[in-house]
C-alpha cells in the first residue's frame, strides 16, 4: 500500500462521512416524513452528470489504437464473473421472493471496481506513467462494458416481472416487448453511451464549448456519489444487511482478481506490466457508482452500500496479498 493510494482512502472515508453527516443530521430533508434527498440526489447523478461523462467518454474513444489483448483479457473474466455471479441471483429469485433487479445490482457491486479515485493514483504509484496509461485504457471501457450489460440484464428481468403481472391482466407480449426496448435503449446509461458512439464514427472532435460543458458535469460525478455513499449509510447502516455485503466484499476482492490472473495469464499469454495492472484493476474495491445503480431501481441499497464501505475498509490488505502474488507469477 503506497502513501498515495492510502491518502486516497482516507479523502474517501472522509468525503463519505461528510454524506454522513449529512444524512444524520437531516440537513437536505428527512425521508422518514417523506422527502428523500438521497434518491433526489441519485436521480440527479443518474440523468444529468452520468450521462455527460459516458457521452464524452465514448466520444473521445480511439478504437484504432486499443490493446485489445488487455481489454479482452480484462473484460472477458470480469464480464464472465458478474454474468455468474447474476445467474445465481436469478435461481435464487426464482426460489423465493426477491426483487427482479436485485440478481443485476448484487452483480454490479461484485464486478465494478473503484478506478478513478483509488485505481488511477495506485496505477500511477505502482506502475508509473505506462502502467497508469495502460489502466486509463481499461478505464475508458469500464462504465460502458459493465453497465450496458448490466442494466440491460436488469430491464430484462423487469420486463419479465410485468410481463407475468400483465399476463395476469390481460396484458400482451407486443406491449411488454415495446416496453423492454424503449427502457433499455431510452436509459440514462445506455442512451448517451449510443449517442457518444455515433459521434464517434462520424470522426467529428466535439465542440470546445460542449466539451468544457460535459468535463464540468462529468466532474461531479465522483463527489455526488461519494457523499451519497455516506447518506445511505446514515439511513440504513450496516445492520441486516452485512451477510450479503461480506460475500459481495469477498468476491470482488478475492475471487474476481484470481480470475482475471488465471485467464489474462494462461488464457490470453498476458503477463509483465500489462497482466499488473490488469489483476490490480480487478483487485479494488467496490466502486462508488453501484449505489447510483442500486438506487435506480431501488433495489438493496443498504446491501449496496455496506459492500462499498466494507470492501473499501478491506482493500488495504488485499492490495499488498495480490502484489505478492503478481511478484510469484511474474
Amino acid at each position: 500500500m503506497t502513501l498515495a493510494v492510502f491518502y486516497k482512502l482516507v479523502a474517501i472515508f472522509l468525503t463519505a462521512g461528510l454524506g454522513w453527516v449529512v444524512g444524520r443530521m437531516r440537513w437536505l430533508g428527512d425521508e422518514r416524513k417523506g422527502a428523500d434527498p438521497a434518491r433526489t440526489l441519485s436521480n440527479a447523478a443518474f440523468y444529468i452528470f452520468v450521462p455527460a461523462l459516458l457521452f464524452r467518454t465514448t466520444s473521445r474513444l480511439d478504437f484504432a489504437h486499443m490493446p485489445w489483448g488487455l481489454i479482452g483479457a480484462f473484460f472477458v473474466p470480469v464480464v464472465g464473473l458478474a454474468v455468474i455471479v447474476y445467474a445465481i441471483g436469478r435461481h435464487r429469485n426464482r426460489a423465493g421472493s426477491g426483487a427482479a433487479a436485485a440478481p443485476a445490482v448484487r452483480a454490479v457491486s461484485a464486478s465494478f471496481g473503484n478506478t478513478l479515485q483509488i485505481g488511477v493514483p495506485m496505477a500511477a504509484a505502482l506502475f508509473g506513467e505506462a502502467g497508469l496509461g495502460l489502466h486509463i485504457t481499461i478505464v475508458s471501457l469500464h462504465s460502458l462494458t459493465l453497465l450496458t450489460v448490466l442494466t440491460t440484464l436488469a430491464e430484462l428481468d423487469l420486463a419479465r416481472a410485468r410481463a407475468r403481472h400483465e399476463e395476469a391482466g390481460g396484458g400482451t407480449l407486443l406491449a411488454t416487448l415495446k416496453v423492454t426496448v424503449r427502457n433499455t435503449i431510452i436509459h440514462p446509461v445506455v442512451l448517451p453511451v449510443l449517442a457518444g458512439m455515433a459521434w464517434n464514427l462520424t470522426g467529428l472532435g466535439l465542440p470546445t464549448v460542449v466539451d468544457e460543458v460535459l468535463v464540468q458535469l462529468g466532474s461531479a460525478v465522483v463527489p455526488l456519489c461519494l457523499t451519497l455513499i455516506g447518506m445511505s449509510l446514515a439511513y440504513y447502516g450496516l445492520r441486516g444487511s452485512l451477510r450479503g455485503a461480506i460475500a459481495l466484499t469477498a468476491t470482488k476482492l478475492l475471487v474476481l482478481p484470481a480470475v482475471v490472473l488465471v485467464v489474462a495469464h494462461w488464457g490470453f499469454g498476458l503477463q509483465g506490466l500489462p497482466l499488473q495492472v490488469a489483476v490490480m484493476m480487478a483487485a479494488l474495491p467496490a466502486g462508488s457508482n453501484t449505489l447510483m445503480f442500486s438506487q435506480r431501481y431501488e433495489t438493496l441499497e443498504g446491501e449496496t452500500t455496506s459492500t462499498i464501505v466494507l470492501s473499501t475498509l478491506a482493500f488495504a490488505a488485499t492490495a499488498p496479498l495480490w502484489l505478492a502474488v503478481l511478484a510469484w507469477v511474474d
